[in-house]
């Protein structure tokens, strides 16, 4: 499916109202096995045992996969048992609210939405769902529907052995080991019918490594956020395929680490500004700004098939024959928002005719409210107070800075918001130099993770650090709980204790 076609993504519980068409898909997707979809009894039966194990991935309010999932003892499977017997003849009495194992008894994305990677992203519902219920682990018995290609020749061990390898691939078994299952045990005459697999299949298994005996109270919401950040090398490049290239690299690398969002850095296309130096600055950035669009096209669909929140940096917009410093929120659900530089520095006024956005607003996301400030917007302490007012609990900021005096101002006014607004804040930047490229020679950053000074917290306010002018990723995990107990019970209390009684901070605006 085109992705400029997809307008929303969304992962909802599966309903009953949702039978017939879930049923279609099933036959869409089973073209190799006749008759294989579930009666509606059988979903009714299963959405009353254990709703939360029912998901389905809808694209614009269109079914495009589903997850089907039971909750067994692991002593039900530690013997050789075939999916009529783990699924009680089909009809789930082997599911318990006391067992430690979460089962995975159907998983399939429609041919059409294929190459989006939402396979991917019904494991991780299915992960996050077991360590939500403190079970052991997620297991299920993996066809392996290429064995009868080479059936004559390699026992089911020595075929899996194969693919481990990668001499031989496999869709489904590949698939699942790239996600982190691991193949504990062969199961013979498993699946009836699969004539591909031999019938046989193979017991795939994920650990839950924070598993505790004791039942553990089920989170409502995401209580860790893992943050990506990318500290981009400034290097030439042929054409924008080649930068999406490379950007496509750092987004699969920070979403190989299951990171809920990817911060990329102010201008991080510029090096595209090489191929229009015989033109004047202001000409040759209104000719950069004729990528934004497409870049932004492109990094939403990365957005949805890696599962991963992308910040865009900043790239040059023309709008209304004015520029400006513009952003983009690429969210995994397949929504898009924009944000916009307030304050453009002397230079950007000066060389490029660069103006001032208007408008500032926290933006809603599946971790909770965020902020995003473009590099010189952070020495303005009063956008990211308006968003604390908002809900904010992360700030992003994306900087450009070429020495080390204009990193060192946004470096230490970044600090000073996580301490002033109980929040996180991200920083990334560029590195490196462009010598074919006017006004954007070279440049200075160390990318950071800032959180307030409190007990519960790094003492000096710093979570993770990358090395200085070095291109690399930057994983960190930021505990939003953290934050609530600060504003309740910190040693100090900026929010609460700001002394209102004598001042107040308003946008001028309130519509923006």
């Amino acid at each position: 499916m085109k992705s400029k076609k997809i307008e929303n993504i969304e992962l909802a519980f599966l309903g009953l109202d949702d039978y017939q068409e879930l049923k279609s898909a099933m036959i869409e997707s089973y073209t190799t096995m006749p008759d294989a979809f579930w009666s509606k009894l059988q979903i009714e039966s299963l959405i009353d045992k254990f709703p939360e194990g029912q998901v389905v991935i809808k694209i614009n309010d269109q079914i495009a996969g589903c997850a089907l999932s039971i909750i067994v003892d692991h002593s039900t499977f530690e013997g050789s048992h075939t999916y009529r017997q783990i699924t009680g003849n089909y009809s789930f009495s082997t599911h318990t609210q006391q067992g430690d194992t979460l089962y995975g008894i159907d998983v399939f994305i429609k041919p059409e939405f294929r190459g989006l990677r939402l396979g991917r992203r019904l494991y991780d519902y299915r992960k996050e769902l077991c360590e939500r219920l403190n079970l052991k682990g997620v297991a299920f018995g993996g066809r392996i529907p290429n064995y009868h290609k080479y059936a004559h020749k390699l026992s089911p061990k020595e075929y899996i052995g194969k693919v481990r390898k990668k001499e031989i691939h496999d869709p489904v078994l590949n698939f699942q080991i790239s996600n982190d299952f691991h193949p504990s045990k062969i199961l013979k005459n498993y699946l009836e019918g699969d004539d591909a697999s031999h019938d046989y299949a193979v017991l795939l298994e994920w650990d839950n490594i924070y598993y505790e005996k004791e039942v553990l109270q089920v989170a409502t919401t995401k209580k860790v956020v893992r943050l990506g950040l990318i500290q981009w090398q400034m290097r030439p490049y042929k054409n924008l395929d080649e930068l999406l290239q490379q950007a496509e690299y750092f987004v699969d690398a920070v979403s190989g680490y299951r990171s809920d969002f990817a911060l990329f850095p102010e201008f991080f296309n510029a090096p595209l500004m090489a191929e229009n130096n015989h033109l004047s600055e202001p000409d040759a950035i209104r000719e950069l700004a004729k990528h934004t669009a497409e870049i932004v096209r492109r990094f939403s669909k990365l957005a949805i098939s890696y599962n991963i929140n992308i910040i865009t940096g900043s790239m040059p917009e023309v709008h209304d024959g004015k520029l400006y410093n513009v952003g983009h929120l690429c969210k995994r659900d397949g929504s898009v928002e924009r944000y916009e530089k307030l304050h453009v520095t002397p230079d950007e006024a000066k060389v490029w005719g660069m103006q001032g956005g208007t408008q500032l607003k926290a933006f809603d996301t599946d971790c909770g409210k965020i902020g995003i400030l473009i590099c010189y917007d952070s020495e303005f302490p009063e956008l990211s107070r308006l968003l604390a007012e908002e809900g904010m609990d992360i700030l992003f900021i994306p900087f450009l800075t070429d020495t080390q005096n204009g990193y060192s101002r946004v470096r230490h006014c970044a600090q000073a918001r996580a301490i002033e607004n109980e929040c996180y804040v991200a920083i990334a930047g560029s590195v490196g130099n462009l010598p074919k490229v006017h006004n954007m020679d070279i440049q200075f950053a160390q990318s950071m993770v800032f959180t307030p000074c409190d007990f519960a917290f790094p003492a000096n306010g710093i979570k993770a650090e990358a090395t200085p002018n070095t291109e690399m990723i930057l994983i960190a995990d930021v505990d939003i709980d953290l934050l609530r107990q600060l504003n309740q019970f910190g040693a100090v209390r900026n929010l609460r204790d700001r002394r209102k009684d004598i001042f107040e901070l308003n946008k001028i605006n309130s519509s923006q």
